[in-house]
């Protein structure tokens, strides 16, 4: 693999940055890091001493492979043939990424992940499989994560009618130790529990029990991941500074940070199309660990390609380029060409993923310690849980969610907003008249995760884009809330966020326990909460937000409000 040094095209920023790698030299932080200083970022020890465990993976990881392969071959034996992973956040996005990156090996597991509270996204999953050959993966860090558990009662009671008391073996925890989910196991005779190390925080634990379980259970060869993994951690170990060996994570850290700071916070990052997914996990890895303090670097996921001059000056480029893929070189070489600074990184394969893995995991550690604020914390994600749990609560005592008055209705579009515009057209072009240079619009979809809404959301995402020149996020309700909910109330307050909810044509039932159809909220009435939660914490927290409430054909809807942009 390149180095980041070789394939650094920062323009005006390059002076700026090389000082702050010389900074970076001169007090150590490499070293520093891997001593677990917490000083490098906090006086106080407090959520960075627990949280430094991935430094380790490489190296603790490949005792766990044969304990993971044992339980693969037994449930192969047993006649499996899926599985399906019920989690969220950082429980959920390294396991999707390996799903579509990697595919399934024959003979192995054909994966599903589940990180969705819409009722229609739990049917088609529940409509897809057979229980009786479906290995289910319940998996969360703290063991209290209300979707997962959610997910769990509801596909241990559909197993449980077709499998009898037999059907705890059909399921496996990952966890942190003396969590309620380990507790659950037992008492659900699971077939087996991982127990992770708790010093590993969600966004990090890709190389640890979390990721590569699902990995092997899909046939990777979870070897040669960790390898590269254990290579690029031994160019720190053997070197004190970010400026010898190749310290990938140091440079591409201290570039971000410095960068970020001047103002350059929107990390595009555009990759090879076989690899591409790998985006999604670095999305919450970014916004979650940076976005704080009123600071922040907004990944930017999934954005297609555009003309040079829609990209303001607050853009980074990041290129992650499989080796033979020439896809994306000529738009790198235009924003380059145009002044904008880009990050090149090459990879050899495929595996080349698990150096990449360890190596941003340190860069934003690294970014951390030059923005000045902790990488492993995440203070504004309560927020919008509180909200939502004291909406779960008024629907239980009154059986319906708090109501709000719609300021606005046209075309089966209702329109929530501060203030009061007459027309479709007017309320989605005066809130996007709101942007300034440094904007960006965030689009928070409570919709089924399907591949035709993403479509039809990037397209609606690239004109608001084109328009208004400004970065552009798409992410589905609650799965955000996960991975960016945090840069969004805690950066410095530089979102509009366009918040689209809709009537669900159906909806799902969640047990109140196992073993019992009894039923308090159900999956969209979980999904309703979460949104309006969420949208009550951005707006205490000051951020700009619209809400459109789709009631007819979703599809319309949204080409419906991406038609109405002038």
């Amino acid at each position: 693999m390149n180095t980041i040094q070789k394939a650094m095209k920062l323009g005006r920023y390059t002076d700026a940055v090389d000082r702050t790698l010389e900074k970076l030299k001169d007090d150590r932080i490499s070293a520093r890091i891997w001593n677990h200083d917490h000083t490098v970022w906090k006086p106080a020890p407090s959520e960075i001493a627990n949280r430094l465990g991935w430094l380790a993976c490489p190296k603790n990881m490949m005792g766990a492979i044969p304990r993971i392969e044992q339980l693969v071959e037994q449930v192969l034996s047993a006649g499996y043939t899926h599985a399906l992973l019920l989690g969220m956040g950082g429980s959920s996005l390294a396991p999707f990424v390996f799903r579509r990156i990697f595919g399934v090996t024959a003979g192995h597991l054909d994966l599903s992940v589940l990180d969705s509270t819409d009722p229609s996204a739990v049917l088609d999953q529940a409509s897809r499989l057979d229980p009786l050959k479906t290995l289910f993966i319940v998996s969360t860090k703290s063991g209290s994560t209300a979707e997962t558990l959610s997910f769990f009662r509801y596909f241990f009671n559909l197993t449980a009618g077709v499998a009898g008391p037999g059907a705890g073996e059909h399921f496996i925890a990952i966890t942190d130790p003396g969590s309620a989910l380990e507790r659950l196991a037992q008492e659900h005779d699971f077939r087996h529990t991982f127990l992770n190390d708790p010093d590993i925080g969600g966004r990090y634990s890709a190389l640890s029990h979390f990721g590569l379980v699902p990995a092997v259970l899909i046939g990777m060869d979870v070897h040669a991941l960790l390898n590269q993994a254990s290579r690029a951690a031994r160019d720190y170990v053997s070197s004190d500074s970010p400026v010898a060996g190749d310290n990938t994570g140091d440079r591409l850290g201290g570039a971000l940070g410095r960068l970020a700071l001047a103002g350059v916070d929107k990390c595009t990052i555009v990759a090879s199309p076989a690899i591409a997914s790998f985006g999604v996990w670095l999305e919450q890895l970014l916004a979650e660990s940076t976005g704080k303090e009123g600071k922040g670097i907004l990944p930017v996921e999934g954005e297609s390609m555009g003309d040079v001059d829609t990209y303001g000056d607050d853009r980074l480029f990041v290129y992650l380029r499989l080796d033979g893929d020439d896809t994306h070189d000529a738009a790198m070489d235009g924003v380059s060409g145009a002044g904008h600074p880009v990050i090149r990184i090459n990879l050899k394969d495929l595996y080349d993923l698990g150096g990449e893995f360890f190596h941003w995991e340190m860069a934003t550690a690294v970014a951390g310690h030059v923005m000045g604020i902790n990488p492993f914390d995440q203070p504004n994600v309560e927020s919008a849980k509180i909200q939502a749990r004291g909406m779960i609560e008024e629907f239980k005592r009154e059986g319906k969610l708090p109501e709000l008055t719609p300021t606005l209705e046209e075309n089966g579009i209702a329109v929530y907003a501060g203030r009061k515009w007459t027309t479709l057209s007017e309320a989605i072009n005066g809130f996007l008249a709101l942007a300034q240079p440094g904007d960006y619009a965030a689009i928070q979809a409570y919709i089924a995760p399907t591949e035709e809404f993403a479509a039809l959301l990037n397209e609606f995402r690239i004109t608001i884009r084109d328009r208004h020149k400004i970065a552009t996020t798409v992410g589905f309700g609650p799965r955000f809330l996960h991975s960016t909910g945090q840069l969004h109330k805690g950066d410095g307050g530089n979102g509009l966020f366009i918040q689209i909810t809709s009537r669900d044509a159906v909806d799902v039932p969640i047990p109140d326990v196992t073993g019992s159809d009894a039923s308090t909220v159900s999956f969209g009435v979980l999904k309703a909460a979460q949104a309006l939660g969420d949208r009550r914490a951005l707006l205490d927290a000051g951020r700009r937000v619209i809400r459109f409430h789709l009631s007819d054909d979703l599809a319309d809807g949204v080409q419906t409000l991406a038609r109405n942009i002038s």
